[in-house]
């Protein structure tokens, strides 16, 4: 299993209403997904420094993460929605135990 893990900062600009827009439309986006083994998406809890908006999604294998970053939903909510929120973006992938993916 492969975690894809993903942080954010916004632009000061951004408000909660988009942030808020941005969960509900990510996760609509990944209810069908098959690739997605299991998601988690949202704002920062503010409970110690860091980003924004952070995501982790599961996968099985390299061509499921691939089949989810090359989704062309995917790719369009990410230059669409994301792109103009986006001060800056940090990614890692990292083996994922299957405890943490619900197996």
């Amino acid at each position: 299993m492969i975690a894809h893990l993903v942080i954010w900062t916004w632009h000061p600009s951004v408000t909660a209403e988009q942030v808020e827009g941005l969960v509900h439309t990510l996760r609509e986006l990944t209810a069908d997904m098959p690739s997605l083994h299991r998601y988690e998406c949202g704002p920062a809890l503010g409970l110690r420094q860091g980003g924004d908006f952070g995501v982790v999604a599961v996968v099985h294998d390299a061509a499921g993460l691939d089949a989810y970053l090359d989704d062309p939903r995917h790719r369009d909510v990410a230059t669409r929605v994301i792109g103009p929120m986006a001060a800056s973006r940090i990614a890692v992938q990292i083996e994922a135990s299957p405890t943490f993916a619900g197996q």
